[in-house]
């Protein structure tokens, strides 16, 4: 069965520098109209930086989960058309001083896709060398390097929260455990 909603009008109601949010009148499945809010973002890309049986994994504060959490190295694409594995590259260089010579796809997901776009693209970067660019100056964060199997733990037993870290980890896993 199709359950695709069809827009009937779209309009911004803010337009920031990450984010678009719009409220839209739609036809639900049945013919009714109804209504939708939409965060439209342009996505992101995430990665896990792994070598030697170890993974690096960045400490940073997120203002909206008004705490610091671990992730992976990530980073928001600038445009609608950039290409996720150059901005991965570009992020790696910057989040933890190192070029990956190998990333590996491991797929994608919606972070809400209830209202919102954001498709963050995963990989598994590997062959690290060192090379640092600079890192933006609005953000601060500290490099932990860790094991591996530790951070797997870490994802399923709740120490890391944060949902792109959590796929990208149990994603790598698999991947590695493959053959990568």
């Amino acid at each position: 069965m199709d359950f695709t909603e069809k827009t009937l009008e779209s309009k911004v109601v803010f337009k920031g520098k990450v984010i678009e949010v719009r409220a839209d009148r739609i036809i639900l499945p049945d013919g009714r109209e109804g209504y939708r809010e939409l965060v439209y973002h342009r996505g992101a890309v995430a990665a896990v930086p792994y070598e030697n049986g170890k993974v690096y994994l960045v400490r940073q504060y997120r203002y909206a989960a008004a705490q610091h959490l671990l992730e992976v190295p990530a980073g928001k694409l600038d445009s609608d058309n950039e290409d996720p594995v150059w901005r991965m590259k570009k992020e790696l260089r910057e989040e933890i001083g190192k070029d990956p010579k190998r990333l590996k796809y491991l797929g994608y997901i919606y972070t809400s896709p209830g209202f919102a776009t954001e498709k963050i693209h995963l990989y598994l970067a590997t062959d690290l060398t060192d090379m640092r660019e600079k890192a933006d100056d609005d953000e601060f964060l500290e490099v932990i390097e860790m094991d591996f199997d530790r951070v797997y733990d870490m994802c399923l037993n709740g120490e890391i929260v944060d949902s792109k870290t959590i796929v990208a980890i149990v994603r790598a896993k698999k991947a590695l455990e493959e053959g990568f």
